[in-house]
This record gives structure tokens, C-alpha cells and sequence, in this order.
């Protein structure tokens, strides 16, 4: 190959017909790449929990008489209703609710620490990573504690008939949940919570490393001497995908 033509190909990068097809990076489309596969894996978990879920009659009384029973699928709004410090108070999914509005809060710190990179603003980098950072450990926190809630299950408890792990049929009343009987109704229902909001915290507990990284990153200046701030832009995809996400989970798993 002659000197002219290497040239040429080194010109050309990695693409040989162009650095940034479609105006994208190699790092930013691969990383669409990567979303795109997760969003048919969350879209088959979401279809299953419906598939479930429309296979279970629904409570046919007033939500206010609502009595858990392996029969139908549980009011989310009768069992998500417990909030931090407040023994015994009904508050409709107002725990969620904040959890919710805070992931989404993280979105706007990320997209303002996105735009200053593109300023190549150091200092105002760093301070909305920071914020994203502590908004995406305020929200898995939150989501511990509504894990540990859920396990736990309330002082009555509920009195339930179910099978249990020796094959016998058992009635007695069940405190909390876990993967073969819950409190709350039917055992799938506690079964694609822990795997459906688990999923997704464990990639926000991705999230929020990469997050870190990104922070350290920018703190001590290893983008300013690269002269960009393009995986700021790379890991803020990731985040608006893990919000994006949870704004489906939110609505199929407690509204539906």
C-alpha cells in the first residue's frame, strides 16, 4: 500500500468512510447500541409482568375495603402506602412518588452537566455531576428502604392459603414477602417486584459508579486535557435511559 493511500485510510478513522456517520461518535453510537438491546430486554420483562398481571382478576370492591388474597392481584395503592419515620400512616404511593421525582431531578442536573461540558466549563461540570451523583444514591436509598419495607410486610400481616415449599396447603397468616409467598397477594406479584425494580436498581447502581468515575474524572481535569467532555454526554444517555426506564416500571408496576 502505498504512503498516499495509508494516508488517506488514517484520515478516514476507524469508520474508513468517515469519523462521526449519522454526526455521532464511535463511543456515543455504541453506546446507543448498548441501549438499544436493554430496551428490548426491560420491553420483555414489562410484557411478561402484564401478561401476569391480566391473567389475575382484579379487587372488585371499593379500594378502601381492599383485603390481600392469593385470588386476585393486589390495589398497588393500598400496599405501597408507607412512607420513612411514620409508623402505621396510608400515604398512596407518595414514597414512590419522591423516588420518582428525584430520578427525574437527576435527569436535569445531568443534561445541565452535559451542556457545560459542551462550554467546556470545568467548574460548572463537576458541581452538576456532584448533584446528579447524590440525587442517584438518594434514590437507591430510598429504594432499600422500600425493599426492606416490602420484606418486612405490616404488624397485621394477612391470612393466606398458598403451597408451601413441601408441596402441602397451608393457611396461617404471612408477614412481609418473599419469593414463594407474600402478604400482599399472589406470589408472582412479589416475585416480578424484586426482579423487575431490582433489574432496574441494579442499573442504577451502574449508573452511579460511572457517575463517580465521571465526577473524579472531571474534578482532577482528565477532560480538559483530552479537550472534551464526550463521556459526560456518553454516561448522561445511560442516565436519561435508567430515568426513561423507570418512568415505564413506575407506571406498570404502581399505577397499573
Amino acid at each position: 500500500m502505498s504512503s498516499t493511500a495509508i494516508e488517506i485510510q488514517s484520515k478516514r478513522g476507524v469508520w474508513g468512510g468517515g469519523n462521526e456517520p449519522l454526526k455521532a461518535s464511535y463511543g456515543k453510537l455504541m453506546m446507543w447500541f448498548f441501549l438499544l438491546s436493554d430496551i428490548f430486554t426491560f420491553t420483555a420483562f414489562l410484557i411478561t409482568y402484564g401478561a401476569i398481571r391480566v391473567s389475575y382478576p382484579a379487587y372488585g370492591g371499593e379500594a378502601a375495603d381492599f383485603v390481600s388474597s392469593n385470588e386476585y392481584w393486589p390495589i398497588p395503592e393500598m400496599i405501597f402506602d408507607a412512607i420513612p419515620l411514620v409508623h402505621g400512616g396510608h400515604f398512596p404511593l407518595v414514597f414512590v412518588g419522591l423516588m420518582t421525582f428525584i430520578l427525574i431531578l437527576s435527569s436535569v442536573t445531568m443534561v445541565l452537566a452535559v451542556e457545560a461540558g459542551h462550554r467546556n466549563d470545568r467548574k460548572d461540570v463537576v458541581k452538576w455531576m456532584l448533584w446528579t451523583l447524590l440525587g442517584g444514591i438518594t434514590f437507591l436509598s430510598c429504594q432499600a428502604w422500600e425493599w426492606s419495607h416490602f420484606i418486612h410486610g405490616t404488624d397485621e400481616g394477612s391470612m393466606l392459603t398458598y403451597v408451601n415449599s413441601l408441596g402441602n396447603l397451608v393457611s396461617e397468616t404471612v408477614y412481609g414477602a418473599n419469593l414463594l409467598v407474600n402478604e400482599y397477594g399472589p406470589a408472582p406479584f412479589a416475585q416480578l417486584f424484586f426482579f423487575i425494580t431490582g433489574f432496574h436498581g441494579f442499573h442504577v447502581t451502574i449508573g452511579v459508579f460511572l457517575l463517580f468515575l465521571a465526577f473524579y474524572q472531571a474534578a482532577v481535569g482528565v477532560y480538559e486535557e483530552r479537550g472534551h467532555y464526550e463521556m459526560i454526554e456518553k454516561i448522561g444517555l445511560y442516565w436519561h435511559f435508567v430515568d426513561l426506564v423507570w418512568v415505564f416500571v413506575f407506571t406498570f408496576f404502581y399505577l397499573i
